[in-house]
């Protein structure tokens, strides 16, 4: 063996050494979040741990924190400069999934962590349209006053907030509150889904006597 293969030997055998021990601290990283345990986290990032290092489903610690409602755990990472726009395998990120669940804390964390609300879910849409059609009043607030939201972001249904709070809601009183909410920010009440539809035509469908009145007022057609 020449002096040459032998240092590309020793070099390809340094490599593989660093990035078995790299993949150890982000393995234990990814567990120390899922336990909650600050102290590790804080431990293993100084030690060189890669903060946006991914488990098998492509979630982050900072995913790991929402999905386990450890709101300390969360706000630690995005003080460490965790990247809080990484999807997983779903195509979810801390303020895509905390929209859909109902997980306010966290959709105001990530909101003031400066998270891109143009990142969409596996449907195409936005935090908005989960959270208006799931009925979760606070967070469709939260969005459209702390955020840059896109309030009429179409998804690949061919659905607005407006059109999913209308179409997937129940006619209730959040999602009453959730229309008058998206009217009062400036919603299009006359953008319709690709079949033509409105929300109008589809609330008067429905028999949802109360938004129907509401998107007339606001001259919806």
């Amino acid at each position: 063996m020449n002096m040459n293969t032998l240092l590309q030997s020793h070099e390809q055998q340094a490599t593989q050494t660093v990035n078995m021990e790299n993949k150890k601290l982000n393995q234990s990283l990814l567990k120390a979040a899922q336990e909650g345990d600050t102290e590790a986290i804080s431990h293993l990032l100084a030690e060189g741990a890669d903060i946006n290092a991914t488990d098998e489903s492509g979630r982050t610690s900072a995913m790991i924190a929402v999905h386990t409602n450890q709101l300390n755990v969360f706000t630690l990472l995005v003080e460490q400069g965790a990247n809080i726009n990484i999807r997983d395998q779903r195509l979810d990120n801390p303020l895509l999934y905390a929209s859909a669940e109902g997980k306010l804390d966290f959709v105001r964390a990530a909101i003031a962590a400066g998270a891109d609300t143009k990142v969409t879910n596996r449907f195409g849409g936005t935090g908005l349209i989960p959270a208006a059609d799931r009925g979760h009043v606070e967070i469709v607030e939260e969005l459209l006053t702390r955020s840059d939201v896109d309030i009429d972001h179409v998804n690949r249904l061919g659905w607005t907030a407006l059109l999913e709070a209308v179409i997937l809601g129940d006619g209730g009183e959040r999602h009453q509150k959730i229309v008058n909410l998206l009217i009062e920010h400036g919603a299009d009440v006359n953008l319709a889904d690709h079949d033509g539809v409105t929300p109008l035509q589809h609330a008067k469908s429905r028999g949802y006597q109360e938004m129907v009145e509401a998107l007339k007022r606001a001259g919806a057609k």
